[in-house]
């Protein structure tokens, strides 16, 4: 434990200093990380060509499987996102609210680093350099736990951060990377070096998280979207929506894992079954679905909400939207959800009454990413009512503080019979 204390203490010091440096010099570093990307690539992706084939020796389930993979085009993405976020503006020390306490006595309230952030996820080497990537926008410093399926990716993909913030002067230990469960479990009890807990993988994993740590956790308990297709839906388009929501990556969080239809579209269904399964997807549908659906398998009791994570979908007929609704708060889990319809009242209606993190409107469930929604990238989805929701970026990564700036006040100088307090707002004076 020592070590691992010494470990987080050095990082709050580097998160601290880090914070304090120039924004440019964070962008720097963001531009300087995509050129080390680009020029370490076949070191990468041969240490995950060796992550691979270890794992698929040690049975690694296909989803898994998919997760761990890097290619070309994903560190394309990867250097796009950075690109981005070196261009985004810098929030820290942004102003976010300016009020004239009394005359020569101005309090403000600013952007802030949350400060020190312990990210433990599955499978997906990629994340490492989201997370690095959205910390040195952010002047966040982590601490990261890949799975052991992808320690030799992770290793050196960690080295490449780090040697971005050594080539621009910034301290090194900003990100750091851990390889043994025994760390984390360590590393959880350390509530007062660690701010918050991001993790990323299955329910049980972060379920397990919650439940092993005082520190505050921000994450997404499943990934169980449903696209639903009202009866004023174009037919070509629901097709197209739940091919794609649940073929594009049948492992990623944001895949389509259940088709609610409602019982006016169910003439049409044939053919939005028929798209699913020349993709290669396996249909589980309730009676009133089958019948429209003669080559799928009947539903047990788990079909409709589980996270899936492969080719595989649930089918439920509805008699209404108001029922497709009721059916996603009981099932889903609050990640993201999508209505296929050309009636923009319901659309809107959908939108207004679904309670999830994303709530789309012909669109993908898919779309529900940081990437796509211009963040750059994400540290993760949260799913929880506090602070963050949905993929979360820079600004998910932020808390505030304030700042006063007087001329020798005093506050026994106010009160009953003394000075009073102006509150002049000045971000819109009168």
């Amino acid at each position: 434990m020592t070590g691992l204390t010494e470990l987080a203490q050095g990082v709050r010091r580097a998160q601290r200093k880090f914070a304090g440096t120039d924004a440019q010099k964070r962008s720097q570093s963001l531009v300087a990380l995509a050129a080390i990307l680009k020029e370490r690539q076949d070191e990468i992706l041969q240490a995950n060509q060796a992550d691979i084939a270890a794992a698929k020796a040690d049975g690694l389930d296909a989803p898994l499987l998919s997760r761990l993979r890097l290619s070309d085009s994903k560190i394309d993405v990867l250097c796009e996102g950075l690109q981005a976020l070196s261009e985004s503006p810098d929030p820290v020390g942004r102003l976010e609210k300016k009020t004239r306490l009394d005359d020569g006595l101005m309090l403000t309230r600013v952007m802030s680093p949350i400060g020190v952030l312990l990210i433990i996820f599955e499978s997906r080497p990629d994340a490492v350099i989201q997370i690095g990537g959205l910390a040195l926008r952010s002047g966040n410093a982590v601490i990261m736990k890949g799975g052991r399926e992808a320690a030799k990716t992770n290793a050196v993909l960690v080295s490449c951060i780090q040697d971005a913030l050594v080539a621009n002067a910034l301290p090194q230990h900003v990100v750091v990377g851990v390889e043994d469960r025994a760390s984390v479990a360590a590393l959880l009890e350390l509530d007062g070096e660690i701010d918050l807990v991001i993790p990323r993988g299955s329910g049980a994993m972060v379920r397990h998280i919650q439940e092993s740590t005082r520190i505050p956790v921000l994450g997404h308990a499943d990934g169980i979207c449903a696209l639903y297709i009202d009866e004023a839906a174009d037919p070509a388009m629901a097709a197209q929506l739940a091919v794609d929501g649940k073929c594009d990556y049948p492992s990623a969080c944001n895949a389509t894992e259940t088709l609610l239809v409602h019982e006016a579209f169910l003439p049409h269904l044939k053919g939005v079954g028929q798209a699913l399964q020349a993709a290669g997807v396996t249909l589980r549908a309730d009676p009133a679905s089958r019948d429209c659906l003669p080559d799928a398998e009947p539903a047990t009791d788990g079909d409709g909400n589980t996270e899936y994570g492969d080719l595989v979908l649930a089918v439920r007929t509805v008699p209404s939207m108001s029922a497709a609704i009721d059916y996603i708060h009981a099932n889903g889990s609050g990640h993201t959800d999508a209505i296929v319809t050309e009636n923009p009242d319901t659309a809107e209606q959908f939108l207004r009454l679904v309670d999830s993190a994303s709530v789309f409107h012909n669109a993908s469930t898919r779309f529900a990413d940081g990437y796509r929604y211009g963040l750059g990238a994400e540290v993760g989805i949260s799913t929880g009512r506090i602070h963050a929701r949905g993929p979360v970026g820079v600004e998910g990564l932020m808390t505030t503080r304030w700042l006063l700036r007087g001329s020798g006040q005093g506050a026994s100088e106010y009160g009953p019979g003394k000075r009073t307090f102006l509150h002049v707002d000045e971000n819109f004076p009168s």
